[in-house]
């Protein structure tokens, strides 16, 4: 699923490249923005999807319900500059349900609806890379275990719905783990 941003998407998009490339990133290399405000998360630079090559990839989305914060146990997606730190899932069947980052060999079928914030499909876990703000003692989100990943919960995609995480739809994970890889950069916006 993508859209076709508006202009104010695209000054939103402009400001986010520029933020990266603060951090060091070339601009020809893949990196991801999660915008909080939109409920999106975008691939940069702005490739086409291949179900609209006129429209970059962007993808709906549900963060913490609990909102934005980096502090440890807040139940929060934390904010700011982050890196892929591993990419994990590669080869499992769609829908697989992980457990301590480990293929369980339960398929949970798309729609259902599981009882807590179920792990599927893969996982992009993230490392923070801001110390003292997503990275330390007491706000580290790798420590968190942070991750971008694909849920069940497809309803709840658009909104504030996750315990912390960033969940896609398991189709739409699978699209972005193949453009992606470890040292990918993440910038998280609350908006």
């Amino acid at each position: 699923m993508n859209t076709n941003p508006s202009g104010q998407e695209s000054s939103w998009l402009a400001k986010a490249r520029t933020l990266l490339q603060a951090a060091g990133w070339n601009g020809l290399v893949p990196a991801l923005l999660v915008d909080g405000t939109r409920q999106r998360l975008y691939l940069l630079p702005e490739y086409p999807c291949p179900e609209n090559s006129s429209s970059p990839c962007s993808w709906p989305i549900s963060t913490a319900s609990n909102g934005f914060g980096n502090i440890q146990d807040s139940g929060c997606t934390p904010t700011g500059l982050h890196r892929i730190a591993a990419c994990i899932g590669a080869g499992e069947p769609c829908g697989m349900l992980f457990k301590s980052r480990i293929a369980t060999g339960e398929i949970i079928p798309e729609g259902s609806s599981p009882v807590g914030d179920c792990i599927t499909t893969r996982i992009l876990w993230l490392e923070g890379l801001e110390e003292g703000i997503n990275r330390g003692q007491g706000c580290d989100s790798k420590a968190r275990y942070i991750y971008i990943h694909g849920t069940p919960h497809s309803n709840l995609l658009g909104q504030p719905a996750s315990a912390g995480c960033v969940r896609m739809h398991n189709q739409d994970i699978l699209t972005l783990f193949e453009r992606v890889q470890e040292g990918t950069l993440v910038w998280i916006d609350p908006g």
